[in-house]
């Protein structure tokens, strides 16, 4: 290892002594300022991961539905999964040494994991459209050339389209062609050849609102409309134009403030979409005839995706294992229209992609979204292989319909991460050939009413859950109290989790009537300010 290089580099991004950083849910996330010396040390990281798994390895630099100040980084494991969670200790290791301990940490993790530094590395680097994001991509470059590896610069890119690439360079090209445009073709020969099946739609243009959350979503839609033809027509609000990233916009803020985005006309009965920062969550949502909003998050989107799945599954008499994933933040209505409606089997995960993904890979076809819009659809190679062989088998015309459009949705779906444009055409394809608008979806099922709060505290550890995140073992009492509180309640439930990504205390509740929900969030909240080391003004009660 080139060592007096690395610390030759590392002094021109020095740690700020002292600073501590936690790898979160996706990665690194703070102010922008607190970030050089960490985006240098994830590039030394990456390749030390690339070496190691002989494989190319990603970074992307962005803070997804962060505000525009903040920023991040997210590594990108060979298929185009995140970061192996054994890596994750070594990643804020290697982020809160001190300069005179670089070395040593470095060092060990070549020791724990051989490496042979002889070993060629190739790094893939994307950034989002943040003011920030080009310094500290370059501060990414400087560890990369450090220890003399190699790197390719994708520039601005949606956080999927690089895990979209990574797999693909990975593969050879076997998922597709490692580059944005390739990303553009798949996506779009898939879509237009699913729509095309449609005999609902009539050949009519589908029309739809996308708020891009003045972020990278906004930038790569564009450039995709020209490959849609005429199968969808795309109203782009929020585009970056003159807006701020995710400020009164994008996917969090429409999840979270259950209303419409800034900058963005909502006529009645029109569907519309949020994007977040980085484009790999999204929610749909409209207003009805009489002006009311009505939000479609994930648990609506898994609810979409997976009736239609299992419907073409019957038609095509091909018996695979499939289940939906879910964390403790999908409402229970939706558990419920899945497990004894349409008779899917329900699992729940901790919070965090991470997470499901790697219960979804358990089944044939796993799919799996959070509330907040972030998820995909995973299918086994086996479940892909005997689709293929369906397509191309003398059998029943119905049998062979359903296997070509099953094969239509696999290549649709972008199944290394979740992805708000590939998940944007698969829900539009589906609405077209099933002839549903966005009410008609909504009536699926009708959601409890909900609410999520958070709590400031001064350290979010003094909390910690069991069972999939869903009951709280520490601060002792606190599931007493909140457990006291749901009783109050009809049809209720109510969580407490500390943030992956902040030190605050996330709050969910939800019960018969949104009055009741809001007031048992409020009063979850008030335990948790008491009992956990709230700081700042207590909670209020909600009006």
């Amino acid at each position: 290892m080139h060592l007096e290089a690395v610390l030759k580099f590392s002094t021109q991004h020095a740690k700020p002594p002292g600073l501590i950083l936690q790898y979160g849910t996706a990665g690194f996330r703070t102010k922008a300022e607190h970030l050089d010396h960490v985006m240098y040390r994830m590039g030394l990281l990456a390749v030390l991961r690339s070496k190691k798994t002989k494989s190319v390895i990603g970074v992307m630099v962005t803070a997804s539905h962060n505000p525009e100040e903040d920023n991040g980084v997210k590594l990108v494991d060979p298929m185009g999964e995140m970061l192996a969670q054994t890596w994750e200790v070594y990643a804020t290791n290697l982020a809160n040494a001190e300069e005179h301990e670089l070395q040593a940490v470095l060092s060990d993790i070549i020791h724990q994991e051989t490496i042979n530094m002889q070993q060629d590395a190739f790094i893939a680097i994307g950034k989002d459209t943040r003011p920030s994001s080009e310094s500290l991509s370059f501060a990414v470059i400087d560890g990369v050339n450090s220890l003399e590896s190699k790197y390719h610069d994708y520039g601005l890119v949606t956080t999927p389209q690089l895990h979209y690439i990574v797999c693909c360079r990975n593969t050879s090209g076997a998922y597709g062609e490692p580059t944005v445009e390739g990303y553009y073709q798949k996506l779009s020969k898939a879509f237009t050849e699913l729509v095309k099946q449609s005999h609902s739609c009539g050949g009519e243009n589908r029309h739809l609102n996308v708020d891009g959350a003045n972020g990278i979503g906004a930038l790569k839609l564009k450039e995709m409309r020209r490959y849609l033809d005429s199968a969808l027509s795309v109203q782009l609000c929020n585009d970056g134009a003159k807006g701020k990233l995710n400020y009164m916009c994008g996917a969090d803020y429409v999840k979270v403030q259950q209303k419409p985005p800034e900058g963005i006309n909502v006529i009645p009965g029109e569907p519309c979409c949020s994007f977040d920062g980085d484009a790999d969550r999204i929610v749909y949502f409209y207003n009805d005839n009489a002006n009311c909003f009505h939000l479609l998050d994930g648990d609506k989107i898994a609810t979409l995706i997976s009736t239609f799945i299992k419907e073409l599954l019957v038609k095509a008499d091909l018996h695979l294992k499939m289940a939906v994933v879910q964390t403790a933040y999908a409402n229970g209505s939706s558990t419920h229209y899945l497990e004894e409606i349409m008779k899917v089997p329900v699992f729940c995960a901790k919070t965090g992609v991470k997470h499901l993904h790697h219960k979804a890979q358990e089944f044939d076809i796993g799919v799996y979204f959070e509330a907040n819009g972030h998820g995909t659809v995973l299918f086994s190679n086996a479940a892909e292989e005997q689709i293929k062989q369906l397509v191309s088998m003398e059998t029943t015309e119905e049998r062979k319909k359903a296997a070509q459009m099953l094969n239509n949705t696999i290549n649709l779906i972008n199944q290394t991460v979740g992805d708000a444009i590939s998940d944007m055409l698969l829900i539009e394809a589906i609405l077209s050939i099933k002839g549903l608008n966005v009410q008609k979806w909504d009536e699926m099922y009708t959601d409890l009413p909900n609410r999520q709060l958070k709590v400031k505290v001064s350290d979010r550890k003094v909390i910690e859950t069991t069972d999939a995140e869903r009951r709280t073992i520490k601060p002792p009492g606190l599931q007493e109290k909140i457990d006291e509180l749901v009783k109050k309640y009809n049809l209720s439930r109510s969580f407490a989790r500390p943030s992956g990504t902040e030190d605050v205390v996330r709050v969910y509740a939800e019960a018969d009537t949104q009055g009741n929900a809001n007031a048992l969030a409020y009063e979850v909240c008030l335990a948790v300010y008491h009992l956990a080391g709230g700081v700042g003004e207590e909670p209020k009660p909600l009006r």
